[in-house]
């Protein structure tokens, strides 16, 4: 007999409702839930496949731990054993640092990758920390950071009431929004145009967000800051800047001003590939708006000047008042954020508080990037010790970061090296201990980082939809047992991690004056926190206290996990509203307009002006049905138009001698790589397109559908050495590349 169960799809950043339908223990179908607060039944082909990604046989479930030579199934407690017995004797013979953390993109969609991985590292007291973030949107949290002194204070698109959106290097109609959440972003889109609003897009690349635009601007890949330079410049040059309500809160606009004073439309128009013309529409048409918000993505972020695109953003949104008011970009506030503090200065932020070893990288936001880990393991320096040993928690940099020929070796290396996957893929194959946590349907849900990227203030939990299979062990144990095992522990009872979060967050919210709680006993409080295990508590914990929360009774109507499970739907908590100066956190307590990191960076802008490369340069991209590496072992999201192809514009092809379907050899400067062309005008002359994610090959995985159909790794095209330097994101996007096809035999 089938039942239902709800769950929120952990699959991309969408966090859409899901209706599951259920044989016994195994997902068979999943529909949009039409009663979510937030997604109202929308669903797309990820969502729909949730039972074939929940059910794929190529999923790991039990340990597997390395005996000469082999990785062999093993019991739970002979892999942690292990785990305790590969990283304790590197940390305490080579310190700290030689034990490094990596973070994948994944880890964000769980319970467990919201609540664990911060005590794993401040466990371990590494500073080795490498994440997804660094081939990702580190460029928008230095930006966020430098601009209002947090560097998680993102503003996002209030789309459901803007008049006028222009997007650059953002694609959502395809990956659903990012840094952005957003179910149903196409028919956001959609509703925007039907209600009389004005659709732009920025991208080098005819997408079918691009399609669905009333302007698609074709600019050449990498120049996205120059062009938004040119509309700040229009901006004060036109006398079109008006802060409105955001004026007590602004300091710089004066040296702003001067700034960008060089970047006139005529300037940038050559290196960009857009007429000046244009450029001073754009900018006139964003003034001239009720309302309106600007929004860049992964295609502005993973390019030289990321962190300067990336602040423009912003920048525009301030000069048009359309940053914190309605229809323009505001500061979500999840159910789980911290007890709001009263406005005022506070610690800002802060760059290069420690460099990597070989390259000498500045730290942000307390990671290195992840393009450096490779050397920081293979090379040896006089400075501090090599990374020799791992911890990779959802993450599989051999395909995901530059240069995975060289991150391959370096990995077969190491002394130790642990990864909590539920495949082996092309990097978990190199571990000593494999930690497979249980399939989505299995496990609970909350978004913990997404939830403060929402479209919508609003609140969801979902509890396992499946009872923990036999011989199974939660994901939230693992990290628990994990952060144990590495920190000089192991043995311990993992419930002590959550109970000891517990009473340190207690014990500094009763002593907080601003907090609901002050002055409270802090073993009362535990005392009140319900849930069937640690983690819920401690979700009742973080709803109790944050900005809904009922305050352990201070505010009747507030929020808790108990009155969460009596709303299978999830709670509506309203639209995004004005929030400032409370999410600042800078030292003056202001918006900082002209951050010194940002200032000093502006001068290589300008000497961009005169650069423009010969030849063709690479972007990336990424289709419906996959989600970085993650999706390509499951039939029902591969094939037809999601496959491994080098789009390329019919006059290079014709110049070139490549023809549609036939190999081509595309060389960069970490490699090349041979893939079948696909000739279309959806890509601008000049630039040729690859999906990331790909190259499914490496003997020793068990992907066997992936590896059925592997493509080719993209970032194989790159040697890593391409950073943003205040970032440390890699270039991903507008890399030169050459192009030739292959001779028939």
């Amino acid at each position: 007999m089938s039942r239902t169960a709800l769950r929120i799809c952990p699959l991309c950043e969408a966090t859409c409702g899901l209706t599951l339908t259920i044989e016994g223990t195994r997902v068979t179908g999943a529909r949009g839930d039409r009663e979510d607060v937030f997604s109202k039944g929308f669903i797309c082909p990820k969502g729909a496949a949730f039972g074939a990604v929940d059910g794929d046989p190529d999923r790991l479930r039990s340990p597997l731990v390395r005996r000469d030579g082999e990785l062999r199934e093993a019991t739970w407690e002979e892999a942690f054993d292990a785990v305790a017995a590969g990283i304790r004797p590197v940390v305490e013979r080579h310190g700290p640092n030689a034990v490094g953390v990596v973070l994948g993109n994944p880890n964000v969609h769980t319970v467990a990758g919201g609540l664990y991985p911060p005590l794993l590292v401040g466990g371990l007291g590494t500073r080795s920390l490498f994440t997804a973030s660094t081939v990702d949107q580190m460029p928008k949290h230095v930006s966020s950071g430098l601009l209002f002194g947090d560097a998680h204070a993102i503003p996002v698109p209030d789309l459901d009431r803007t008049d006028h959106l222009l997007l650059i290097g953002a694609n959502p109609l395809e990956s659903n929004g990012s840094l952005c959440t957003a179910p149903d972003f196409p028919g956001k889109l959609k509703a925007l145009k039907a209600r009389g609003g004005t659709l732009t897009v920025i991208d080098p690349r005819r997408t079918r967000t691009a399609k669905l635009a009333d302007r698609h601007i074709e600019i050449r890949p990498g120049a996205d800051a120059l062009l938004l330079a040119a509309m700040a410049h229009v901006l004060f040059e036109e006398d079109l800047v008006h802060l409105g309500d955001l004026t007590p809160h602004v300091e710089g606009v004066a040296e702003l001003r001067e700034a960008v004073r060089d970047f006139t439309p005529e300037a940038v128009a050559p290196a960009c590939d857009v007429d000046a013309g244009v450029v001073r529409t754009l900018a006139r048409e964003l003034a001239a708006a009720p309302t309106a918000a600007v929004y860049g993505r992964i295609g502005s972020c993973t390019v030289p000047f990321g962190t300067l695109g990336s602040w423009l953003v912003d920048v525009l949104n301030m000069l048009t008042g359309n940053l914190d008011r309605p229809g323009g970009a505001l500061f979500p506030q999840a159910a789980t954020d911290r007890t709001p503090r009263p406005a005022g200065p506070g610690r800002g932020f802060r760059l290069g508080r420690w460099h990597s070893r070989v390259g000498r990288h500045p730290e942000a936001k307390g990671e290195l990037p992840l393009s450096a880990l490779a050397e920081e393991i293979d090379t040896v320096t006089e400075e501090g010790e090599p990374i020799r040993a791992l911890v990779v928690v959802a993450a599989n940099p051999v395909l995901s970061a530059p240069d995975g020929d060289r991150l391959d070796k370096a990995l077969e290396s190491l002394d130790f090296m642990v990864s909590v996957d539920p495949y082996l893929n092309e990097t978990a194959r190199h571990a000593d201990v494999v930690l497979p946590p249980p399939p989505p349907s299995q496990s609970p849900h909350h978004d913990f980082a997404f939830n403060t990227l929402a479209v919508r203030n609003q609140v969801r939990y979902s509890r396992p939809a499946v009872p923990l299979e036999p011989g199974r062990m939660a994901e939230t144990e693992i990290l628990a047992r994990l952060t144990l095992a590495v920190t000089g522990m192991h043995g311990a009872d993992p419930s002590a991690v959550d109970e000891l979060v517990v009473g340190q967050t207690l014990g500094k919210a009763v002593e907080e004056p601003h907090s609901p709680v002050h002055g409270r006993a802090p073993q009362e409080l535990a005392a009140q926190l319900t849930g069937e295990s640690g983690p819920e508590r401690r979700l009742d914990m973080m709803l109790r206290l944050g900005p809904y929360g009922d305050g352990f009774g201070a505010r009747p109507d507030g929020l808790s996990l108990a009155r969460l499970l009596e709303s299978p739907h999830g709670i509506d908590l309203g639209p995004l509203r004005p929030r400032l100066p409370q999410p600042l956190k800078t030292v003056s307590g202001r918006i900082e307009l002209l951050p010194a990191p940002i200032a000093d960076d502006l001068p290589r802008l300008r000497e961009s002006l005169e650069s423009r490369p010969d030849g063709l340069v690479l972007v990336g991209r990424r289709h419906l049905r996959s989600n970085n590496s993650w999706m390509h072992n499951v039939p029902a999201l591969t094939g037809g138009t999601n496959r491994c192809m080098l789009q390329i514009h019919p006059e290079d092809a014709e110049r070139l001698g490549v023809r549609d379907g036939a190999p081509v050899r595309v060389t960069g400067g970490g490699g090349e790589v041979t893939a079948p062309a696909e000739v279309t005008d959806g890509v601008r002359r000049g630039v040729v397109s690859l999906p990331h994610g790909w190259g499914h090959d490496r003997p020793g995985t068990r992907l066997g559908h992936a590896a059925a159909d592997p493509g080719v790794n993209v970032n194989q095209l790159l040697d890593g050495s391409l950073l943003d330097p205040l970032s440390g994101n890699a270039v991903l996007n507008g890399v030169p590349v050459e192009v030739a096809a292959i001779p028939a035999l």
